[in-house]
């Protein structure tokens, strides 16, 4: 990576983790300040929670287009000035139509940022390096929120309502950090978006190309089984599960979401070490195999079955939460390089948008599905379901991993692979006065 290169990327990424830093200060409080602190009520809450998916999910599937043909930094800046305006609109709202408004150019302006950062690093980076730059991105966002909740848990006051106006200000600030810090880079052309000069045509079929790319559209429905199985359940079907079959007291979710980021923060650069150069393709059917096998789902069930012992039951849900950190780990250095290393060079925002956009869907369907059946007193049921999603994640990697090309899913060793260039020795010079063979 060229020293440009470098001094980009590191720019893009302390601008990131700032950002979310800001964003921890918030999340685990919104659904309290807006029903109690606010007194606008559950149900407006629930609204608000939902508008900021909802929003995600209108603006993905223009945000692709508007990266290629406007190029990243453009995008990344306008997202990170709306999430700033709807940060701060939620710090200084009461009523209810301006919350939800608020919520809505939050979670827009996040939706943005994450393609459009994404894309950048993309450009920051080469085939080579790529997977340490996303490795970094994750690492640097889960410290980012994990310290950001701590600091966040030590201002906020449920009974003084401007000391969550001072949370919201705090991340509307990290967001306008983030904004200068992207405006500051000047982007390199690295070798994967040689072409990136935006051109009207170059988004034109962008989704039907897409759709057209097997290899793409497999990596999409191995994302969605991810993101469900996983993401979408930590504060939903699990903390159902948790508290309803489990029994065990709310604080400790608190414990067992931090042992998540503390896992993931502990091990990602060891982790990364013995993945990068390993095929795409097993390390994500190994996490299938991590969150099956080493108990990372079973022991969720065990925990249920534990009476009696509540401390056994409860550290083998906080277990759970460890193991799926050690997975995501997996998964940082692996699917986000995947994505780029599969997208034409014209086209590598449209595919980080899409990916994106299929994460936003598994994250809507997720929570909703796991507290509905838990809910319903369906446990076995549920922990079966994630089980098999667990299996089918391995199952999935190694199918597309079949349809991958060598150096799509082992770059390091397709690299090693290739011969070194033989330089032409001429032959002996013939008397007829022929041009000189090439031996």
């Amino acid at each position: 990576m060229t020293t440009a290169m470098g001094a980009a990327l590191r720019r893009i990424q302390l601008g990131n983790a700032l950002s979310a830093f800001g964003n921890g200060f918030t999340v685990p409080y919104l659904y309290v300040y807006v029903a109690k602190v606010r007194d606008l009520g559950a149900s407006t809450a629930g609204v608000v929670l939902a508008m900021l998916a909802v929003a995600a999910l209108v603006v993905l599937p223009l945000t692709g287009r508007a990266i290629d043909r406007r190029g990243p930094l453009p995008v990344a800046v306008v997202g990170t000035v709306s999430a700033a305006v709807g940060a701060l609109g939620l710090g200084l709202s009461a009523t209810e139509p301006l919350v939800v408004a608020s919520a809505i150019a939050l979670g827009a302006g996040i939706a943005v940022i994450q393609p459009a950062l994404a894309t950048m690093i993309v450009w920051c980076s080469t085939t080579l390096t790529r997977s340490r730059a996303f490795a970094t991105q994750f690492f640097l966002n889960n410290l980012g929120l994990g310290v950001g909740g701590l600091v966040g848990g030590l201002l906020v006051d449920e009974s003084h309502p401007e000391s969550f106006v001072r949370l919201f200000a705090i991340e509307a600030a990290m967001f306008l950090v983030l904004g200068a810090a992207v405006a500051s880079v000047r982007l390199p052309r690295s070798p994967k978006v040689e072409d990136t000069v935006p051109t009207e045509e170059r988004a034109k079929g962008a989704w039907r190309a897409m759709f057209a790319d097997r290899r793409m559209v497999g990596l999409c429905v191995l994302g969605f089984v991810l993101f469900f199985a996983c993401y979408g359940q930590f504060e939903s079907g699990l903390a159902a599960y948790a508290t309803e079959v489990t029994r065990i007291a709310p604080s400790s979710l608190g414990i067992a979401l931090a042992a998540n980021t503390a896992a993931i923060v502990a091990a990602q650069f060891v982790v990364l070490k013995l993945v990068e150069r390993r095929r795409r393709s097993r390390v994500m059917a190994l996490v299938g195999m991590v969150w099956t096998v080493a108990v990372a789902w079973i022991a969720a069930g065990l925990s249920g079955l534990v009476h009696g012992a509540q401390v056994v039951a409860t550290a083998l849900l906080i277990s759970t939460y460890a193991l799926f950190g050690i997975g995501e780990s997996m998964l940082s250095p692996t699917v986000a390089p995947l994505v780029a290393d599969l997208a034409p060079a014209s086209l590598i925002g449209q595919y980080n948008s899409a990916f994106a956009l299929v994460k936003q869907l598994a994250l809507a369907l997720g929570p909703a599905v796991g507290a509905l059946m838990v809910g319903h007193g369906m446990y076995v049921s549920y922990i079966v379901m994630l089980v098999v999603c667990a299996l089918g994640i391995s199952a999935l990697s190694l199918w597309l991993g079949r349809m991958l090309r060598p150096g799509q899913d082992n770059p390091h060793r397709a690299v090693a692979a290739l011969p070194a260039p033989r330089a032409e020795v001429p032959g002996p010079v013939e008397t007829t006065g022929s041009v000189p063979a090439a031996v």
